[in-house]
């Protein structure tokens, strides 16, 4: 999707008896499948993989996320398309990556994040860690890190004609995203402990439930941020958050950031807080989030079909993205595909 949003070609190769999406729910195939093309072939047969060799020998990448092994026992593995593509960019997407003891068994976001290390901050302390689905692994340490991996290699295959296997495994983009965090620790900043750091344990870089049920963000990292949201809240000359940054005093200044909020509803406190340097947002749904005021200007989302979806990002000048296409309804034939890339 990342790709064709940013104005690729893609071709889905789906199994002759395959539905919408591959038997995935078929509103998720609708957005993940925009603006894309599906054919089917029988990857089993030697019609099917010569076929797919044929367009192997017109695109700049190919993309797989079988388990290790599976494309090579099918014929169609990195040397024996590299062979009839020289310049092919091979990306293969996997969980644990394409070596290791765990490569050849199953695995889901959940446990290669949880294995990576990037699950351990998420969540309260004391409680179970807890991560927004796909977001961390499958999305931010998978797809994110294979789409800049085609695309530096696609870049380096038009240099040097030589292309070149990628291997996006979840367990290293993951453990790379935390580097930021990482690099906090020789400092003290950030601890082994949850809740205890820089960004999981004050009490101005939290979330907090409201009168009406709703919840509030607050991330006051900066001190003029901190002060000017003490002076919001009526509490700048409270001696209890004069020093903020105070580890030993944030249970007890979270717990009074908890009673405060409680107080108010979600709205209210946006009267108050949203657009200001407080740095303050009111957590919303995506439903809410497409709604709200500066979404709305930004044209963040839309409905297509009746199916809520974000619009391609990042947001170009001189070669803005399409809007978003549809997903295809059915295959279309694999010759006319292999016809319009040989022109091209």
């Amino acid at each position: 999707m990342l790709l064709a949003d940013l104005g690729a070609d893609v071709v889905v190769i789906d199994r002759p008896t395959a539905q919408a999406g591959g038997g995935a729910d078929v509103t998720a195939a609708a957005v993940l499948g925009r603006g894309k093309r599906r054919i089917a072939l029988d990857l089993k047969s030697a019609r099917g993989r010569a076929t797919v060799l044929q367009l192997v020998e017109h695109c700049d990448a190919l993309i797989e996320g079988m388990r290790p092994g599976v494309m090579e026992r099918l014929g169609l593995g990195p040397e024996t398309c590299l062979a009839h593509n020289p310049r092919l960019v091979y990306g293969r997407m996997t969980g644990w990556g394409q070596d290791g003891p765990l490569a050849p068994v199953a695995g889901h976001d959940l446990n290669y994040i949880a294995l990576s290390g990037a699950l351990w901050y998420a969540g309260e302390p004391g409680g179970a860690p807890l991560s927004p689905p796909t977001l961390v692994g499958d999305i931010g340490g998978g797809a994110l890190y294979l789409v800049i991996g085609l695309l530096a290699g696609v870049m380096n295959a038009r240099q040097t004609g030589r292309g070149q296997v990628v291997d996006a495994a979840i367990v290293d983009g993951s453990a790379h995203m935390m580097n930021l965090l990482l690099g906090l620790m020789p400092g003290g900043q950030f601890v082994r402990e949850r809740g205890a750091s820089l960004l999981d344990g004050p009490h101005w870089y939290s979330t907090y439930r409201c009168a009406d049920g709703g919840f509030i963000s607050v991330g006051a990292l900066e001190p003029k941020f901190y002060r000017l949201l003490l002076e919001k809240l009526g509490l700048a000359a409270d001696t209890r958050f004069a020093d903020g940054f105070s580890r030993a005093a944030w249970p007890e200044l979270r717990h009074c950031f908890s009673e405060l909020f409680a107080q108010r509803s979600r709205d209210e406190w946006c009267a108050l807080l949203e657009g200001t340097d407080a740095c303050f947002a009111p957590v919303l749904s995506p439903v809410e989030a497409a709604r709200h005021p500066h979404m709305t200007a930004r044209g963040v989302y839309s409905d297509a079909g009746g199916i809520l979806q974000a619009n391609p990002a990042p947001r170009f000048s001189a070669t803005p993205a399409r809007p978003p296409g549809d997903a295809p309804s059915e295959a279309v034939d694999a010759a006319s595909v292999l016809n319009g890339w040989r022109r091209t």
